[in-house]
């Protein structure tokens, strides 16, 4: 691998097509103000290095970038590439990464609207996020320890597995399929509705109206705090151990829970059984 130091850049394709390149301690930046500096690229590796330029790694396949920052005017960063490692990182340019496979993620900052679009098998570790529609239509996600604060996140996901993890979000799992999400906090109104095949394991769930016109749901023994008109249309099965503010018209299963403020049961269809205990 051929390492470059202490260098700037802001040409055009800068090191376009390059293979084993080591960016050590360089800066992407400048008047030239060029971008896609490593675009169709392969085994590249970036170690405190500064990228405050556009779309710098598309196309790639192998890349490492370690104690980095891409500031918010390097935007659209990570398209179109696998094998990508980022770690303590700050990734903070809108859509800094789409439609990309087999990612490790950790120890990173990302401050990022419509980050992870049309992503594959995405591994997340103790990482803070702020951004809206984050991960939108991705699969095989592996999250834990990952903080977020942001709105409509994890919509149309599926299969995936999020552990230990804080979400402060709105309509959030919206249309997911075939996802655990455990031992967590999930904060924010409207969550989950027409997911299909998703287990909520020892969360704490929090906000109105949650969990509604789903399918093959799962709660075990979870807490839900300030939670109204929970399970309208949907197909459950729950363990709950505190006290619910109002469930509404479960469409089927059971629902277990010490009591509820009220049991609203006015739709024909509403079959589901709410047994206080």
């Amino acid at each position: 691998m051929r390492t470059i130091e202490h260098e700037t850049f802001d040409m055009e394709r800068a090191l376009y097509g390059s293979t084993g390149i080591l960016a050590r301690e360089c800066r992407f930046d400048g008047p030239a103000d060029g971008e896609s500096a490593f675009k169709e690229c392969a085994d590249i590796a970036a170690e405190r290095c500064f990228f405050n330029l556009r779309y710098p790694f598309w196309h790639d396949h192998g890349l490492a970038v370690r104690d980095s920052e891409l500031t918010e005017l390097c935007r659209a960063a990570l398209w179109y590439s696998d094998r990508i490692e980022l770690l303590d990182t700050k990734l903070h340019g809108i859509k800094a990464l789409r439609e990309c496979s087999d990612v490790t993620i950790a120890g990173c900052d990302v401050v990022s609207p419509e980050f992870g679009w049309f992503t594959h098998r995405v591994r997340m570790r103790d990482t803070k996020v702020q951004g809206e529609y984050f991960m939108m239509r991705s699969d095989h996600l592996d999250f834990s320890g990952v903080t977020l604060d942001g709105k409509y996140s994890f919509q149309y996901i599926e299969d995936s597995v999020f552990d230990g993890c804080v979400f402060r979000t709105k309509d959030a799992f919206w249309h997911a399929k075939n996802v655990v999400v455990k031992n967590s906090v999930v904060q924010g109104e409207y969550l989950a509705w027409y997911c299909e095949n998703v287990t909520f394991d020892h969360c704490k769930i929090t906000g109105t109206q949650p969990l509604c016109y789903c399918k093959g749901l799962k709660l075990i023994d979870c807490e839900m705090a300030d939670t109204d008109l929970c399970f309208e249309k949907s197909e459950v099965e729950a363990t709950i151990t505190t006290d619910v503010i109002s469930v509404k018209n479960p469409r089927a299963g059971r629902i277990y829970l010490p009591s509820a403020g009220e049991i609203i049961m006015d739709d024909a269809e509403a079959k589901g059984e709410v047994i206080v205990r």
